[in-house]
């Protein structure tokens, strides 16, 4: 695997005084997130300030532009969001254990929506324009709170969050974990070769082997898991990085597609306008005009 990093749990501890941990991510600090997929049994909510990158949410990939305000569920792999954050933009990370305020707090009946916006975040939940400025700008403030009062502002962000319309559900398709975590290490596994290896041409024979399966048996399991294709995985973590080089590098639609991993040019244009609405040359064009 080319990251060099054997995928597992990753551990997290809160600061001190704290049931919940915050952290601000700032672009010249040297504190950077992990950048291989990974996860944990912590909820993680994600405020990015500025900036753009690609979200790697379960089997879900896409390129984002404008900053990102996404929830991830317990145990939902993901990966590091942010590509560039210019000298006035930061990343605000949130995690906390589906139970740190005890078992039962979130089965009252006060607090149930927010226990169902909870169990909705296991598929990833990204929100979208006013709702990802007006609720990220509530989430910056939590950083100068002292302890109670940052608890309480945590719950009132999930409140309005739960009440909250303009959202997309990321694995709408769904995507289930093995109940064996060891298990879970093998998705991973997949997805970090993907994260490395997606400009070349990846065989199933390769992949297969690479987590000790025959074809058919990671076929089955990677649909299972995922609820798509390997190969629909891989085309789309091929048209995500595709929409990043139309974004941030001046160079030809050509060039972006072979840098890309794709080998046809027709066969290119066709799958990106599946995967955005529109034609390489229009999603360019309607860049500068973009505020979501």
């Amino acid at each position: 695997m080319g990251t060099g990093h054997k995928p597992t749990l990753e551990k997290i501890e809160p600061g001190f005084g704290s049931s919940f941990s915050y952290r601000t991510y700032y672009r010249d600090l040297k504190n950077k997130k992990p950048t291989f997929w990974h996860y944990h049994p912590e909820i993680e909510l994600v405020y990015v300030n500025g900036g753009c990158g690609k979200r790697q949410i379960g089997s879900h990939i896409s390129y984002y532009r404008n900053g990102d305000l996404i929830l991830i569920g317990s145990h939902l792999p993901h990966c590091s969001f942010t590509d560039s954050l210019t000298e006035h933009e930061c990343e605000s990370v949130i995690q906390f254990k589906p139970d740190f305020i005890g078992n039962d707090f979130f089965d009252i009946v006060e607090l149930k929506g927010i226990k169902n916006l909870l169990d909705r975040a296991k598929k990833g939940i990204v929100f979208h324009g006013d709702t990802k400025r007006r609720i990220g700008a509530e989430i910056e403030k939590l950083r100068e709170l002292e302890p109670f009062a940052r608890l309480l502002g945590l719950l009132e962000v999930l409140k309005q969050l739960e009440k909250a319309n303009n959202y997309t559900i990321l694995n709408a398709q769904g995507f289930i974990l093995e109940t064996e975590l060891q298990d879970n290490d093998r998705i991973n596994v997949i997805f970090n070769f993907v994260k490395e290896e997606f400009t070349r041409h990846i065989s199933l024979d390769e992949i297969s082997e690479k987590v000790s399966m025959t074809n058919p048996a990671f076929c089955r399991y990677f649909k299972k898991i995922t609820g798509k294709t390997f190969t629909k995985f891989v085309n789309e973590y091929r048209l995500a990085h595709a929409a990043k080089l139309l974004h941030e590098k001046q160079i030809s639609i050509t060039e972006v597609c072979y840098e890309s991993g794709f080998n046809n040019f027709s066969h290119f244009n066709k799958l990106f306008k599946a995967f955005t609405g529109k034609p390489p040359s229009t999603y360019r064009n309607e860049l500068k005009f973009s505020v979501s």
